[in-house]
């Protein structure tokens, strides 16, 4: 089996309010991607390609060294379109990752890669509500409020046979924005496993997640991995040196 990893880091994280990308935020002195990277490596994946900003493709490139770029689309639909385009043909498994979830343990990415080496086509981890969640109307005014027990919250990295996640993304309208590629093969009407998450798989999406995220680093010593770097040049298949790719 040979996993591909698409990492979608072209949005502006304007609600993180840094003033860049928020893939760039740096988290205990290295970007939020350099993280997410790193913890793909650590779980297995040799072939990572990420969706950048275009207008910031040289300072994406200095981040990271050895690893595929692409320009971003105008949606994270669209941007890994491209980034699934840009895999090389060996690929066929694709995890979908954010960028912004920097302190995902590999054991995660292992747990996604074992599943799909098990032969589900489609794999999401995910957690359990443990808040009360209820629906409001136009008003703010609560309208029903579902019962928890069967309510997941979903994270990444989420793991496709290359096959089908291809397929469904040819289904869509060139147009389509959804929020998370499960949704894609569903429409599809491919079915999707789950397996158990990991709080420390947590979104940075507003400042206080960035804190929390510093503090964990600060308190744990955490890191995606005691191998090697995000940083590290590597010239395995299908991906670029950045000497290459940032001209």
């Amino acid at each position: 089996m040979h996993a591909v990893a698409i990492v979608a880091a072209a949005g502006s994280g304007s609600r993180l309010g840094a003033g860049l990308p928020k893939a760039l935020v740096p988290l205990a002195g290295r970007p939020l991607v350099a993280w997410s990277v790193e913890a793909l490596r650590a779980g297995g994946v040799a072939e990572i390609v990420v969706a950048v900003p275009a207008a910031q493709r040289e300072a994406f490139a200095v981040a990271l060294p050895g690893v595929r770029l692409v320009d971003g689309g105008a949606s994270r639909t669209g941007s890994v379109r491209a980034c699934l385009d840009a895999a090389t043909a060996q690929a066929d498994v694709v995890l979908v990752h954010d960028a912004a979830r920097p302190l995902t343990p590999p054991e995660l990415v292992r747990r996604v890669l074992s599943a799909l080496g098990d032969g589900h086509p489609a794999v999401v981890p995910v957690l359990p509500v443990v808040d009360t969640t209820v629906t409001v109307d136009d008003a703010g005014v609560i309208t029903d409020a579902p019962p928890r027990a069967a309510l997941r919250r979903v994270q990444t990295p989420q793991g496709f046979a290359r096959a089908v996640l291809s397929a469904a993304y040819a289904d869509l309208p060139p147009d389509a924005d959804l929020t998370d590629d499960a949704t894609v093969v569903r429409a599809a009407g491919v079915p999707v496993l789950t397996v158990p998450g990991d709080e420390r798989a947590a979104k940075v999406t507003v400042p206080h997640d960035l804190v929390l995220a510093e503090a964990t680093v600060r308190t744990t010593g955490e890191r995606a991995s005691q191998g090697a770097p995000a940083t590290e040049e590597r010239n395995e298949p299908g991906v670029e040196p950045m000497s290459q790719v940032a001209r």
